[in-house]
């Protein structure tokens, strides 16, 4: 029987609401007459601010109380940036859907200086993510990283009272969040790779509920599937997670994927890169070969394998 109201688990920052809302409309405009409702929780990775988040499990605790919600019936879907979701679900939960991507670069925001070859030497610079300390370090050896946890409007509150010279947060953020006008450079790929399925939203539902996946599969793009499967099984293969700096972009061409992935030392700033191509449906296999030639240039000192 075809579910006539669908429950959203969503966590309560204001991007993550905006997500929920985006997915919200497009199914009620999708499937007309259907009621879709929002259920707003708080997850340890919103609650426990004062730890990078490699220390206390990785972006995973954004996704474990909604997916409780899930399997205790309140919740029929859960929302989330798909940067956010492990390369490896818990059993049980699918994802139907995996909406058009938008940029997926990073945003460089500072309110005195226009990009990063302007900050002066020595000068603070605000991000919890592994990956884009290590794309820092490799080009700017001199700057002070450090850590900025919160939600983007208490990331960019801590940027205007003063405590960072500039931080690097999403353009995808920002500009759903109605604050594109905050980003003074953009860092984009191929010379900065972004979190593999940066920038995509994800819809997660329990495997065991057909109707469910039927009704939210409406809303998967095709494209954007191919290129996040390449990068997720790069990072998969990898044994990636946020306790790992890797980043991976791949475009799909009328010739098919090409896959750019790295794998950084946030210490040093040392970057180990790799790219290939494959047909269309090669997109799983393509990312365990791009993460086999990063091994085969000395990941796995890198990632402690």
């Amino acid at each position: 029987m075809t579910p006539t109201l669908l429950r959203i688990a969503t966590r309560k920052s204001a991007l993550a609401l905006w997500q929920a809302e985006h997915v919200a409309a497009e199914l009620r405009a999708v499937h007309r007459g259907l009621i879709v409702d929002l259920v707003p929780l708080s997850t340890r990775g919103d609650e426990i601010l004062d730890q990078p988040l490699a220390t206390i499990g990785g972006k995973g605790l954004f996704l474990k109380e909604l997916e409780v919600a899930m399997l205790e019936g309140r919740a029929d879907l859960a929302v989330h940036s798909l940067k956010d979701v492990p390369a490896e679900l818990e059993p049980g939960f699918a994802l139907p859907a995996i909406l058009p991507r938008a940029d997926a670069a990073d945003a460089f925001v500072s309110n005195d200086y226009a990009d990063l070859a302007a900050l002066p030497l020595g000068a603070r610079v605000g991000t919890s993510s592994l990956r884009r300390q290590a794309q820092l370090r490799a080009v700017r050896p001199d700057l002070t990283l450090l850590d900025l946890r919160g939600n983007v409007g208490t990331r960019l509150a801590k940027l205007d009272a003063g405590h960072y010279d500039a931080i690097l947060l999403a353009c995808a953020g920002l500009e759903r969040l109605g604050l594109a006008s905050r980003i003074r450079n953009r860092l984009a790929a191929p010379d900065w790779l972004p979190a593999p399925g940066q920038a995509a939203i994800a819809i997660e539902a329990r495997s065991d509920r057909p109707e469910v996946l039927a009704l939210l599969s409406a809303l998967d793009d095709a494209q954007t599937r191919l290129a996040v499967t390449a990068e997720r099984s790069m990072n998969q293969a990898l044994g990636g997670s946020c306790t790992v700096p890797v980043g991976a972009w791949c475009t799909v061409t009328e010739r098919g994927l090409h896959l750019r992935g790295m794998v950084g030392d946030v210490s040093s700033g040392r970057l180990l890169q790799a790219q290939a191509e494959a047909e269309g449906d090669q997109a799983e296999a393509l990312g365990k070969q791009v993460a086999q030639a990063l091994f085969d240039l000395g990941a796995g000192a890198l990632l402690g394998r």
